[in-house]
Formats: C-alpha cells, sequence, structure tokens
C-alpha cells in the first residue's frame, strides 16, 4: 500500500497473466483463465481472431463518443460507428459472456486490461492527418475518451462479476518510443515528436484516476517508465525483468522507494527449448531484487507473478504450463522470503 492506497485485494505468492492468450473460442479462454489463476484471473484477450479482438482495436471500441473503423494501415478514428467497429464490439461482449459464466461465483481480484492513453495515440490515424500522436488535442481528446469508457468498462465487470475487486492494467508497450520520439510516421520517413515528460504524464494520470484504486500499468518493453508511471499514479508496474538495462533499473530502485510495486514478469512467454523451474525463476526473482538493492522480502509485498509479456504468440499447451509455473513461481517466492500468503 502506498499513501493512502486501500490494501491490495491479492495477497503475496498469487499469479496472474499479462493479457492475451493463444485461443479463439472465448468460453474455453476463460475456463483456462479462471482454472488456471484461480486467485487472480483476467478477462482474456484473443488476438488470433483477428481485426477487432486486437489491443487496439478493443480498446478503441470501448472510446466514448469517438468512433473507429480499419483501414489497411490500421485503426482510424471516424464520425460514426461502422462494421468494423461493430464487429470489436461484438467480441469484447462474447469474451465478458463466456468470462461471465466460467467466473460464476468468483470473488476475489479480478484483472482487466486496456490499451494506454500513449500506445493508442501511437496506433490509431486521425482522420484526416497522421498519428493521433502528432496532434496535442487528439491526444487529449483520445485520452479523456478512454477514461471514461474504461469507467464505463470496469463497472460492467463489476457488475458481471459481483465478487469481484476489478484491478486495471493499462498496457502501454509504446510509452518509451513516445517519450524518445521514435514512432514513424504514417509515410514510415520521418518520426513523430518526442512527447514531453510532462504531457505523458497527464494524460496518463488522466486514465489511470479513471482505474480505481490499484492502477496497474504493463510495458514489457526494455525501459519501462516506472517513476513517471508512479508519478501518474500507478501502484505498479508489471515488466519483464530479464531484459531491464541498468539505467532502468536505478530508476526503478527510487520508484520502488518511494512505494512503486514491482509484477515480475519471470515466465517465458513463448515455449523455451528448456523450460525453467519454479525454483530458477525465483532466483531470477532474487537476483532482480540485488540489482535494486533491496530486500527480497520487502519486494514480495504485493507482488504478483506473471509470463513476460503477453501468450498469444506461443502454443495453447505452453499458455496452460506458463500459468501454472506462474502460480508455482509465486508460491515458491512467499516461501522462500518468509512472506504470509
Amino acid at each position: 500500500m502506498t499513501g493512502d492506497r486501500v490494501p491490495f485485494p491479492w495477497g503475496t505468492g498469487v499469479a496472474t497473466g499479462a493479457g492475451s492468450l493463444p485461443y479463439q473460442d472465448p468460453d474455453e479462454a476463460a475456463r483456462v483463465v479462471v482454472g488456471e489463476l484461480p486467485d487472480f484471473p483476467h478477462l482474456p484477450e484473443l488476438p488470433a481472431r483477428g481485426p477487432g479482438s486486437d489491443l487496439v482495436g478493443r480498446t478503441a471500441a470501448l472510446l466514448a463518443d469517438l468512433h473507429v473503423d480499419l483501414q489497411p494501415s490500421g485503426w482510424r478514428l471516424t464520425d460514426r460507428r461502422g462494421r468494423d467497429e461493430t464487429r470489436a464490439v461484438q467480441a469484447l461482449q462474447a469474451d465478458l459472456d463466456a468470462f461471465e459464466i466460467a467466473a460464476y461465483g468468483y470473488q476475489g481480484p479480478l484483472k482487466i486490461q486496456l490499451a494506454g492513453p500513449w500506445t493508442l495515440a501511437a496506433a490509431l490515424d486521425r482522420s484526416r492527418g497522421d498519428r493521433v500522436l502528432a496532434d496535442h488535442g487528439a491526444c487529449r481528446d483520445v485520452a479523456q475518451s478512454l477514461a471514461e469508457g474504461l469507467a464505463e468498462h470496469r463497472a460492467d465487470v463489476a457488475r458481471r462479476v459481483p465478487g469481484a475487486s476489478v484491478v486495471v492494467q493499462l498496457d502501454e508497450p509504446s510509452l518509451p518510443a513516445v517519450l524518445a520520439g521514435t514512432i514513424p510516421t504514417a509515410s514510415g520517413f520521418a518520426r513523430l515528436r518526442a512527447v514531453p515528460r510532462g504531457e505523458a504524464e497527464a494524460l496518463l494520470g488522466e486514465v489511470l484516476a479513471a482505474a480505481a484504486d490499484w492502477p496497474v500499468l504493463h510495458c514489457c518493453a526494455p525501459d519501462p517508465p516506472g517513476k513517471l508511471a508512479q508519478d501518474a499514479g500507478a501502484v505498479v508496474l508489471s515488466c519483464d525483468i530479464s531484459i531491464l538495462s541498468g539505467s532502468v533499473t536505478t530508476e526503478l530502485a527510487e520508484a520502488v522507494d518511494g512505494g512503486l510495486v514491482i509484477w515480475p514478469g519471470v515466465v517465458p512467454s513463448v515455449r523455451p527449448v528448456q523450460p525453467p523451474s519454479d525454483r530458477e525463476l525465483v532466483d531470477r526473482f532474487r537476483a532482480f531484487a540485488g540489482r535494486l538493492d533491496e530486500d527480497p522480502a520487502q519486494l514480495a509485498r504485493g507482488l504478483v507473478v506473471t509470463p513476460a509479456c503477453g501468450l498469444a504468440g506461443t502454443d495453447v499447451e505452453w499458455a496452460r504450463r506458463a500459468y501454472a509455473l506462474a502460480v508455482s513461481t509465486a508460491r515458491a517466492v512467499a516461501e522462500s522470503v518468509d512472506v504470509d500468503r
């Protein structure tokens, strides 16, 4: 718990998923998530079903008073709802219906995932012109619309699973590139503006505020902006700890000292040649704590073990095994540092 935050609804020694899975059937995906992650399930994302089930299309379908369609270049803002947006809305409703059935009677933490405002701004085209990211006003409009749509989505999930404490994760894989100014223009011949830190923090904070009590920022890039996320209101940073640079761990150490919780992505998100044991993954967590110069027992409080990133790119057998490995690793971490679950 940081500041005046309410206590976390999850215990120490639990696991959850990043979000995506390699299934197309929402009923099967929901059963797998609820069965394999009994202490902290998440709403599955199934991008293999095609456009509208991808991260950007799924999130864009939740925007309040903004509409999108699909072009050869990707998703684009438009004046009215068309068949592409309708397909995305219907896919999300199917996911929600399946999860409501699979999670009937569930009580405990439940995670939902959406693209964050900067990843969305970097991916969406304006109706005329380049990416939303190129326009300050358009970025603000998208962030405000996302915050409103997120609040409605969160409330819908809470109604469907009334025993759940809904935790919101914003996926921001593009945020480091947005800050660095390395997002290409639509033509690919130039780069879009680098967003100043203050602007990035303000709009990210507006959306994180709509996530309520336990905002999570997920970024599996090598340089996740942990301190910015914390300053914007995130209480958790979910990241792949195996690819972090030295300069990033220095910044993360400062954020952790300030109360930021790290969810370590330690389970491989694609099938490795030699799958690690949970004890090997515990050793990776303890080595990470050493890089941050943190007591592993202190770092483990509020910790949730996850795969390194989404599982959409793997096979269904490894997806199940990855979740089982995340669960056993989380329990082994708790036992290794003698933290009560």
